[in-house]
C-alpha cells in the first residue's frame, strides 16, 4: 500500500491507483469532463488539475497514478484557478446556444461553469469547426458543440467496438467524427445512442421527435396510441427527481394518459408474444437438427436488439440465419395494434398512430426499416426515448411527482413478469427458458424464484447449462440433452462472444445479446449519467417489478392465449409469420 495525503488528510492505497480515484475514496471530488469509469484515461479536458508538492506544473489527477509519500492539493488557489481558466477556454470554442440547446440544464460544462463561477465567456472570439449531421434515423450530430473530450470515441470504439467516430485534424481545426469528417450515414453506425449518453454536452443527441407527436395528437383523424418498453418504468423517475431505481410505472401511465393517448399499452405484452414465437422457433430448429437430422443455424440468436441487428449485417453478415426471425417486442406490437386492435376499432391500419417510448436510439431507425411495413403502413410512426418523454410531460405542464397510479389500457396491456425482466442483460433468456422449460417438461424452470442466476448482473459474458429431464410425450427426443446458453451486453462483448462460436467454443444452443451495456435499462435514450452504480439500481427495480406480480411466465398471459385464439392461430402460423417475422440483409462494411 502507498501513502499519500490529500488536503491535508492521510490514505493508503493500491499501487496503480490515481490521484482522482483516491480523493474520490476520501470523499473529496475534483470536477472532470473527459474521464468516465473503466475507461483508461486521457486528460484530454485538462479540468481535473492539481497541484502536487514537488512537481513544477499541474497535473491532470485522472491521469497521474500516486507514489508513496505524494502530497496534494485538489482546491488551492493555483488549482482553482488553473481549472477555471481551462473551462473558460473550452467556453470560447463551444458553440453553445444554451438557450436552445436540448441539454440546458442537463449539461456537465455549464454546471463546471456555474460552479467556478463564471458568469461571462472571458474569451470571445473564433470558434471551432461546425457541422451539424442530420444523416441517421436516430441521432444528430453538432461539432460546434463538440468540447473534444473524445467520451464518445472510448465508448463506439472499445464497449461497442464499432468504430464510428474517432479524432480528426489538429490544433484548432480538431474536431470528434467519421474517418474524413463524412456523416454518420456514410460509416458503420450501428445507431446504440451510446455516444449520445455519454456526451457531457449537446453535440451528440438523439432525434427530437417530439413535435410529430404533438401533431398526431392534434390530428381528430387519427387514433394515437401509446406503448411502453419496460426499462423505462424503473428510469423515467430520475427525470423527476427520484433515485435510479424507482418504479414509477402507474405515474408514467397517468402522464401519457393525461397528455392525450386514447390508449396506453405495454411493450411488455408483446415481449410475451415474443417468448412464444422466439421459444417456439428454438424449439423447431432443435427438433429439426436432433430429430430429423437436417442442417439448421444453431445456436439461435435473440433479436429484439434493433443495434444488434445492425452490427451482425455490418460485421457478421455470415451469422444472419442464426438470428431468430422474429420481430423485436416494438415491432411486434405496432404490427398488431395496427391490424388486431384496429380491427376490433373497426379501423383502417392507416388510422391507428403507434407511438413507442423507448430506452433505446436505435429503435427510431428499427421503426424506419422497409421490413417493418407488415400491416400495410409503417408498423410504428414515432419512437421517443426516455429523455423525450419527460420532457413532453415537462411541455405539457404535467405535475409528474404527483399523478395517482394508473392501470394499461386492455387489450395489450397485460404483461408477465418475465416480459418486464427483457429490460436486464440476461432478461430475455430468462423469460424463453421459463417457457420453453416448462413446455417442454411441464415443470417450472427449476431455479430459485425463477431467476437463473448464472445469467444475472453485469459480467460481459454470461454461461449457463440446464439439463432436461423428465419430457413430455411431444418433445422426448430431448430427454437428457444439457441446453447451453450464452449472454452478452455491450457490442464488444457479442464479438468476444460470436469469434467463440466460431473457434466451435462452448457447443451453445441459445444466445442472448443486447447492444448496450447492462441491457435495455442502459439504453442510449435513458437519463444520463448511467454508471455501473446506476444500471444496477435499474436491474434491482426491474427484477422486484418481475416478483411483485402473480403472473410470471408468458405462456400464461391469458390476453396471449385470447389473442391467438381470436387471430393468430398459434405460434409460427402464416398469420404470425407475416406480422411478426421478418428476415434481415447483409450489408458488410461500408
Amino acid at each position: 500500500m502507498l501513502k499519500i495525503t490529500i488536503n491535508n488528510q492521510e490514505t493508503q492505497v493500491h499501487p496503480g491507483t490515481t490521484i482522482l480515484q483516491a480523493a474520490r475514496q476520501l470523499g473529496i471530488r475534483i470536477p472532470t469532463l473527459c474521464h468516465t469509469e473503466k475507461y483508461a484515461p486521457v486528460g484530454a479536458c485538462r479540468v481535473c488539475l492539481v497541484e502536487v508538492e514537488g512537481t513544477k506544473s499541474l497535473v491532470a489527477s485522472c491521469a497521474m497514478p500516486v507514489s508513496n509519500g505524494m502530497k496534494v492539493q485538489t482546491h488551492s488557489r493555483r488549482a482553482r484557478e488553473a481549472r477555471k481558466m481551462v473551462v473558460e477556454l473550452l467556453l470560447s470554442a463551444h458553440d453553445g446556444e444554451c438557450q436552445t440547446c436540448d441539454r440546458n440544464n442537463d449539461c456537465e460544462l455549464q454546471s463546471l461553469a456555474h460552479e467556478m463561477g463564471i458568469r461571462e465567456v472571458t474569451y470571445p472570439g473564433e470558434k471551432g469547426p461546425k457541422k451539424i449531421d442530420q444523416s441517421t434515423p436516430a441521432l444528430v450530430r453538432d461539432a460546434g458543440k463538440c468540447i473534444l473530450c473524445r467520451r464518445c470515441v472510448a465508448v463506439c470504439n472499445q464497449t461497442q467496438g464499432v468504430g464510428g467516430l474517432f479524432p480528426q485534424h489538429r490544433g484548432f481545426k480538431s474536431m470528434i467524427g467519421p474517418a474524413f469528417t463524412n456523416d454518420l450515414s456514410d460509416v458503420v453506425c450501428v445507431q446504440c445512442g451510446q455516444c449520445a449518453a455519454i456526451c457531457p454536452v449537446g453535440a451528440i443527441s438523439e432525434k427530437d421527435q417530439i413535435q410529430e407527436v404533438w401533431n398526431a395528437l392534434d390530428d381528430s383523424t387519427k387514433h394515437v396510441v401509446v406503448q411502453t418498453a419496460p426499462a423505462i418504468r424503473a428510469a423515467l423517475g430520475e427525470c423527476f427527481g427520484h433515485p435510479p431505481g424507482t418504479l414509477v410505472t402507474g405515474k408514467m401511465v397517468a402522464a401519457l394518459k393525461k397528455l392525450g393517448f386514447a390508449a396506453v399499452f405495454d411493450t411488455n405484452f408483446a415481449a410475451d408474444l415474443t417468448i412464444l414465437e422466439e421459444g417456439t422457433e428454438l424449439l423447431v430448429r432443435l427438433k429439426q437438427a436432433l430429430l430429423e437430422n437436417k442442417p439448421v443455424a444453431l445456436p439461435q440468436f435473440t433479436s429484439c436488439s434493433p443495434g444488434w441487428i445492425n452490427y451482425v449485417e455490418h460485421f457478421y453478415p455470415d451469422m444472419l440465419p442464426n438470428i431468430s426471425t422474429c420481430k423485436s417486442p416494438q415491432q411486434m406490437f405496432g404490427a398488431l395494434a395496427k391490424t388486431y386492435y384496429a380491427k376490433k376499432l373497426n379501423k383502417r391500419p392507416e388510422d391507428i398512430f403507434v407511438v413507442s417510448i423507448m430506452p433505446c436510439t436505435a429503435k427510431k431507425y428499427e421503426s424506419q426499416r422497409p421490413e417493418m411495413a407488415s400491416s400495410s403502413v409503417r408498423d410504428v410512426d414515432v419512437v421517443l426515448t426516455t429523455r423525450e418523454l419527460a420532457r413532453m410531460i415537462t411541455q405539457a405542464g404535467i405535475d409528474f411527482n404527483s399523478l395517482p397510479d394508473e392501470k394499461m389500457n386492455a387489450p395489450l396491456g397485460l404483461s408477465s413478469g418475465a416480459a418486464d425482466i427483457f429490460a436486464n442483460t440476461g432478461g430475455v433468456m430468462e423469460a424463453a427458458l421459463r417457457t420453453v422449460y416448462e413446455i417442454v417438461t411441464g415443470k417450472p424452470l427449476p431455479f430459485e424464484n425463477l431467476h437463473v442466476t448464472p445469467i444475472v448482473g453485469l459480467e460481459g459474458v454470461k454461461e449457463a447449462s440446464l439439463k432436461i429431464t423428465g419430457t413430455v410425450p411431444d418433445w422426448s427426443f430431448l430427454e437428457g440433452l444439457t441446453v447451453n446458453v450464452a449472454v452478452a451486453h455491450g457490442l464488444g462483448n457479442a464479438r468476444t462472444l460470436i469469434e467463440r462460436i466460431r473457434s466451435n467454443q462452448g457447443n451453445y444452443h441459445f444466445v442472448e445479446v443486447m447492444t448496450c451495456p447492462g441491457g435495455c435499462i442502459g439504453g442510449g435514450g435513458q437519463p444520463r449519467m448511467t454508471d455501473d452504480t446506476v444500471r444496477l439500481a435499474r436491474i434491482e427495480a426491474i427484477y422486484r417489478e418481475d416478483e411483485g406480480k402473480s403472473l410470471r411466465k408468458s405462456h400464461e398471459n391469458p390476453d396471449l392465449k385470447k389473442l391467438y385464439e381470436e387471430f393468430l392461430g398459434r405460434p409460427l402460423s402464416e398469420k404470425s409469420h407475416h406480422l411478426l417475422h421478418t428476415r434481415y440483409t447483409p450489408k458488410g462494411l461500408l
